[in-house]
C-alpha cells in the first residue's frame, strides 16, 4: 500500500521580519494564516486532514528563536502535538543574517547546502534541539528550506542519527537542490546513509517535472499524480505546502482554489483503498536495490486545464497583482489598453 504523506513547510517569514513585523505579526501571518476572511494557516490545514481521516507532517523551523526568542517556537509545536500531528525539522537558514546568537560565527547564507559539512552539522543540530525543547518528539525527518541540500547536508543527517530526508525536489534540481539523485526517479532510495523520500510530482511536458505541490498542480493532476504512484506500486506519495499557502500572495485574502485543491487531495487519499495516510513514523524503508519509479507521463490537455485554471484564480486572488498589469496595460498600446479592460472586467 502506498503511503501519502501531506506535509507542511512551517515557517515564520524573514521578509516580514525584515520588513519590520513583530513575533505577533509574523506568526499570526505566517502560521496562523491570518487575513481578512479569517484564518487558514495550521488550525485550518489541520482541521482539513482531520475532516479526512489524515494525520499530516509539519516541518518546522525553528531559526527564528534565535530572532525572536524560543517561544513562539512553543507557539507553533505544540497545537499541532496535541492534536496528534507529526513534527518533523525544516530549516531556514536566511535567518543567520539576523540572529543574535550565530552558531557558525560570521557564516550566513540563503540554503543549508551554502555551509560545509562540519557547520551543516552544527545548525542541524542546534534546530533539532530547539525543535526538541519546543515540546516535539525527536525528529526522524528533514527538509531543507527552499529545497536547498546537498550531499553533504545528507551525510549530516546520518551523522546526526536521522532516518528520512524530504529535500529532493526534481523542480529545484540543479538550483537550489544539489543532491546528487537521478531526477527521472521518484522512488525511495538510500543516499549518504539516509533515505531520501522525494517530493512527489509529474511531467507537465517534456523534460518538465511539476512537483505535487498545492500551488503548482490542479486537483486533477494531483490525482493522477496520486493513482500514479499507487499504480507503481510506490512506498509513499509526498505531497507538500506551506503554512501560509492557502492565502492569496499578498496574504490579504484566502486563496478559495488552495483550498479547494487541498480538500480535494484528502478526499483522493481518504477514498483511494490503495492508499493509506501517515508521517514518517513507521514508514517502511525500501530495500537495497529499489525499484525505479517514474513519474507520470505529460498529457497537453491537462496541463493546459491547469494553466487556464491559474490564470483564472490569479485574477481572482491576487488583486494588487492584477491592478499593476492593469494599469500596464491600460497605458501601453491600444491592443494592451483592450487587454486591460479584458483583465479589469475578469477582476
Amino acid at each position: 500500500m502506498t503511503r501519502a504523506i501531506i506535509s507542511f513547510d512551517t515557517e515564520l517569514s524573514a521578509a516580514l521580519f525584515q520588513q519590520g513585523a513583530d513575533a505577533r505579526a509574523n506568526f499570526e501571518s505566517s502560521v496562523l494564516g491570518r487575513c481578512r476572511d479569517g484564518d487558514f494557516g495550521i488550525e485550518y490545514q489541520m482541521d482539513v486532514l482531520e475532516a479526512h481521516g489524515i494525520k499530516g507532517v509539519f516541518f518546522v523551523d525553528p531559526m527564528p528563536a534565535l530572532v525572536y526568542g524560543p517561544k513562539i517556537i512553543e507557539a507553533i509545536v505544540h497545537p499541532i502535538v496535541s492534536r496528534g500531528h507529526e513534527v518533523q525539522l525544516h530549516i531556514h537558514t536566511e535567518w543567520l543574517k539576523f540572529a543574535r546568537f550565530n552558531p557558525v560565527g560570521k557564516q550566513t547564507g540563503r540554503n543549508i547546502a551554502d555551509f560545509a559539512l562540519p557547520a551543516q552539522k552544527k545548525l542541524i543540530g542546534l534546530a533539532r534541539d530547539i525543535l526538541v525543547s519546543a515540546g516535539a518528539p525527536d525528529p526522524i525527518a528533514f527538509r531543507a528550506g527552499n529545497f536547498g541540500a546537498n550531499d553533504d547536508t545528507l551525510a549530516a543527517l546520518a551523522a546526526l542519527g536521522f532516518r528520512y530526508d524530504s529535500s529532493f525536489n526534481a523542480a529545484y534540481l540543479g538550483r537550489e537542490c544539489r543532491i546528487g539523485l537521478d531526477a527521472d526517479n521518484l522512488g525511495m532510495r538510500f543516499h549518504h546513509g539516509v533515505c531520501e523520500v522525494p517530493v512527489s510530482g509529474l511531467m507537465d511536458r517534456p523534460g518538465s517535472f511539476r512537483p505535487a505541490q498545492l500551488c503548482a498542480m490542479s486537483k486533477e493532476e494531483m490525482r493522477d499524480a496520486l493513482d500514479h504512484a499507487a499504480a507503481s506500486g510506490a512506498i509513499q506519495f509526498s505531497a507538500f505546502s506551506h503554512s501560509f499557502e492557502l492565502m492569496s500572495r499578498d496574504r490579504a485574502v484566502v486563496n478559495r482554489l488552495a483550498v479547494a485543491r487541498l480538500r480535494a487531495l484528502c478526499r483522493a487519499v481518504a477514498d483511494d483503498p490503495r492508499v493509506s495516510s501517515g508521517g514518517f513514523a513507521g514508514l517502511p524503508l525500501p530495500p537495497a536495490q529499489p525499484g525505479r519509479i517514474e513519474a507520470a507521463a505529460p498529457r497537453p490537455v491537462r496541463t493546459w486545464k491547469r494553466v487556464a485554471e491559474q490564470a483564472i484564480g490569479h485574477l481572482a486572488h491576487e488583486v494588487r497583482y492584477v491592478r499593476s498589469l492593469t494599469y500596464v496595460a491600460a497605458n501601453s498600446s491600444r491592443w494592451g489598453k483592450v487587454v486591460g479592460g479584458i483583465i479589469l472586467a475578469m477582476a
